[in-house]
């Protein structure tokens, strides 16, 4: 696959289709594929793609350095696809203004990132064309709420320890944001200081503050890709609480955000068919 990234990239790049394909590429420090910008048909041979892509690029696509780079190509898998919807619907991006190239995936990570045992998008539906096949087993190998559903089996008082020991261990690196394809605010929140919305200190307080304001604002708009968990450098599960608020979508507006183009986003949008159970 990767050779066929490649050509199909350099075609794109030679033909003045694209200015820019933002893919993966090798890092010479450890190894791993870490975000490329490639700009000339020469650096195609840059590009790579194997089980060790876990980035979502689409957090990319919302960057002024980024949009200056001219037309891009950008490179998504299954989970990726869905924050480009997302995007699409909150007008962040212009759809027809980019070239998108879907990667068949069966799965990233070694072992496999938690995501994917529930992951049912193997195929990018939101691509404009698709390299590779769709895997064997193309649904997910879990509920797509299972690990949310084991976690929640614990007692209130248990959660509430686990949260307590979670934020504790937070250092307000915001890691977590700026991964984020959905944290696009030119400033953020916890940035504005006159007045101060959140306490920026890394205290037990102050952090769970900080989690559950981010949690709240990702509610029917994050799409499952982990990358906020991914890169916690001390290994938060952040995707336990926006898997709660997208399972609450889910059930209560039959909502999954970025799974179609045509359906409104569930913030801002309302029908008489809308449950009203949750109102206490």
């Amino acid at each position: 696959m990767t050779g066929q990234l490649r050509e199909r990239c350099r075609r794109l790049l030679q033909d003045g289709a694209v200015q820019v394909v933002i893919g993966y590429g090798v890092s010479t420090s450890d190894g791993m594929p870490h975000p490329i910008f490639v700009r000339r048909p020469d650096d195609v041979d840059k590009l790579i793609w194997n089980e060790q892509c876990m980035a979502n690029l689409t957090t990319y696509l919302t960057r002024d350095a980024v949009k200056a780079l001219g037309k891009p190509a950008i490179v998504v898998k299954g989970c990726d696809a869905r924050a480009l919807v997302v995007l699409e619907q909150e007008c962040q991006i212009d759809r027809s203004a980019m070239h998108v190239i879907g990667m068949a995936c069966a799965g990233v990570g070694s072992p496999r990132a938690p995501k994917c045992a529930s992951c049912d998008v193997h195929v990018p539906a939101a691509a404009d064309e698709v390299i590779g096949e769709a895997p064997a087993q193309t649904g997910p190998a879990d509920p797509p709420y299972a690990e949310l559903e084991e976690f929640l089996q614990k007692s209130p008082a248990e959660r509430f320890a686990y949260w307590r020991e979670e934020a504790a261990r937070c250092i307000r690196c915001y890691a977590c944001r700026e991964v984020c394809p959905t944290c696009y605010c030119p400033r953020c929140i916890v940035d504005k200081n006159r007045p101060a919305c959140l306490d920026t200190s890394a205290t037990v307080k102050a952090n769970f503050a900080w989690h559950v304001t981010r949690a709240f604002h990702q509610a029917g708009r994050c799409t499952g890709c982990g990358e906020c968990t991914r890169v916690c450098p001390v290994g938060i599960n952040m995707r336990l609480l926006n898997q709660s608020l997208a399972r609450a979508a889910d059930e209560h507006f039959g909502y999954r955000a970025g799974t179609n183009r045509e359906t409104p986003p569930i913030i801002g949008a309302y029908g008489l068919e809308d449950k009203e159970s949750f109102i206490r």
